[in-house]
């Protein structure tokens, strides 16, 4: 029963979430709409989270009646050191979200009174060791951009719209676990945006059955994990399902990611607030994972996901410093300039924990492909830290064909052998696009942990057979495919032939003769 009021819920978010862009979009590209209805459902939300907080502590304390959105800026003032320290952020009353909406269709200067709100929050953290997960949080919400209009006036009016349509989304009291609402409405946007975006889309967004089944490879025979890591952590959704399958009380020490476009490290940002992740509890870096990585001194992770761009060009031996890097010199080569799938194998390796799991989308090339990539396969399987390769059917991802493959990492096996899959058929057409199902998921988990041969699916091949196969790491070279031809007997094939010949001479024969008798006549 509870399952059905929830997808009611979630129905009734996602018609209105799709109400207000259809209604909004027109003038401005969903891609670009999509960052306005991210920005105000994120304002809306930590304005509620706050006030929320609040109320309760003066709840508790016997004051009933207490509201903070009606308290006076002054008053509130007392109260920010205390909150700046335990919530990280500030929001005076006069720039709650209820607030500013209830005043927003007489305001004439709505742009400016939203951007004055975006930057206060922000600064509230300044000096604070909060500072870093707020700042240029609100970068990408220009309320003074021509997309929203050509004057001030219409841009206001869309942004009335704007708080007006989120204002209406039916998100619950907090005691109920509004977050899921929260965060649900912020996933249904990127998925709807993603599949209308094309591969702009892919880069921000893996498809959250996949996401689940990454998770769910690095967490076989675990209940907490110490902390998550992804090196190209895009909008977070990878990271966040460990709070989803796991819960975020058991990763202990957190969330952690690096992402190298500036807009979407900004979106992975919002999305741990609007999964409740509190600032203390994630540290999400902006840069370039293998040149500049952040995180060097949070290393090990024992758990890793990540779905990085394919096949992209980096520094690679252009760059002298590289291979002296401890994250890639055990391999003696780096991967080649033009492809730097692999160096982001071996950085998350280097920084994956002894009782780790790594898990990580792979474009098929880089399991075959020769040269320099073909050693750094060799480094990984003389030293026994692939744990498995499972080949994933194509068109899972928004954006691409591809039919890309999973790697699995480990540094303390207990076997010399590496596990192949073959999922490609693990899936449903839904449109033009596959999906993984839960029944799909369930079956490479369970041939994942059961590590047993099972034909035309399971292979656990010892490491020399893949030394004498050049290092080649495709699954079908290891995994028979099933022959789903018909079998034919050839010998009832031949007599059918004869019959058939045999026939046609009859059939000759009496035309001839057909023919024969209309000249006679």
């Amino acid at each position: 029963m509870a399952d059905n009021r929830k997808e009611q819920q979630r129905a009734e978010l996602h018609r209105t979430i799709w109400n207000i862009a259809n209604d909004l979009r027109g003038s401005v590209d969903g891609w670009d709409f999509k960052q306005y209805v991210l920005g105000i459902l994120f304002y809306r939300y930590i304005s509620e989270n706050l006030t929320d907080y609040i109320n309760r502590g003066e709840h508790e304390a016997g004051n009933s009646e207490f509201d903070y959105a009606r308290l006076s800026d002054a008053e509130a003032e007392e109260a920010r050191a205390d909150l700046v320290l335990t919530r990280g952020f500030f929001i005076l009353p006069s720039e709650l979200f209820v607030n500013v909406q209830s005043r927003a269709a007489d305001d004439e200067n709505l742009n400016e009174t939203l951007e004055q709100a975006f930057r206060n929050i922000e600064s509230s953290a300044q000096g604070s060791i909060s500072e870093d997960d707020f700042k240029g949080l609100f970068d990408d919400i220009d309320v003074n951009s021509n997309k929203l209009g050509g004057t001030v006036a219409k841009r206001n009016e869309m942004l009335v719209k704007l708080l007006d349509g989120i204002g209406d989304m039916t998100l619950g009291g907090y005691q109920d676990n509004t977050i899921d609402a929260f965060g649900d409405a912020y996933e249904y946007l990127m998925g709807m945006y993603a599949s209308n975006a094309g591969k702009s889309g892919g880069e921000y967004y893996t498809p959250q059955e996949v996401s689940e089944l990454l998770t769910r490879i690095t967490l076989v025979g675990k209940t907490e994990v110490n902390k998550v890591y992804d090196p190209a952590c895009g909008s977070g959704s990878l990271l966040l399902n460990f709070a989803k399958i796991l819960g975020k009380e058991n990763v202990r020490q957190g969330f952690y990611g690096q992402e190298i476009n500036i807009t979407t490290y900004n979106l992975c940002r919002i999305n741990m607030f609007l999964h409740d992740i509190d600032y203390d509890k994630f540290d999400i870096g902006h840069g370039d994972t293998l040149t500049d990585p952040m995180h060097w001194d949070d290393e090990p992770f024992e758990a890793i996901v990540s779905n990085p761009p394919y096949s992209i060009r980096w520094d690679g031996d252009a760059n002298p410093l590289l291979i002296n890097d401890p994250r890639f010199s055990p391999a003696g080569v780096l991967a080649p300039k033009s492809k730097a799938d692999l160096a982001f194998i071996m950085h998350s390796l280097a920084w994956l924990a002894t009782s780790g799991t790594a898990a990580i989308v792979c474009f098929p090339g880089v399991m075959y492909r020769g040269g320099a990539e073909q050693k750094i396969r060799k480094y990984l399987i003389d030293n026994n830290y692939i744990d498995c390769v499972i080949q994933l059917p194509g068109n899972l991802f928004f954006g691409t064909s591809i039919a890309t493959c999973i790697m699995v990492l480990k540094k303390s096996k207990s076997e010399n052998s590496t596990l192949f899959i073959d999922a490609a058929k693990e899936c449903v057409k839904v449109t033009n696009n596959n999906k993984l199902t839960q029944a799909n998921i369930d079956t490479i988990i369970t041939a994942y942990t059961n590590r047993a041969d099972l034909e035309h699916f399971v292979r656990l091949v010892p490491n020399a057979e893949i030394s004498a196969q050049d290092y080649n790491l495709s699954v079908s070279s290891y995994v028979e495919q099933q022959d789903l031809r018909e079998v034919i007997d050839i010998t009832v094939l031949n007599a059918e032939i004869e019959a058939i010949v045999a026939r046609e001479q009859v059939l000759r024969d009496e035309i001839a003769s057909i023919i024969a008798e209309i000249e006679v006549g």
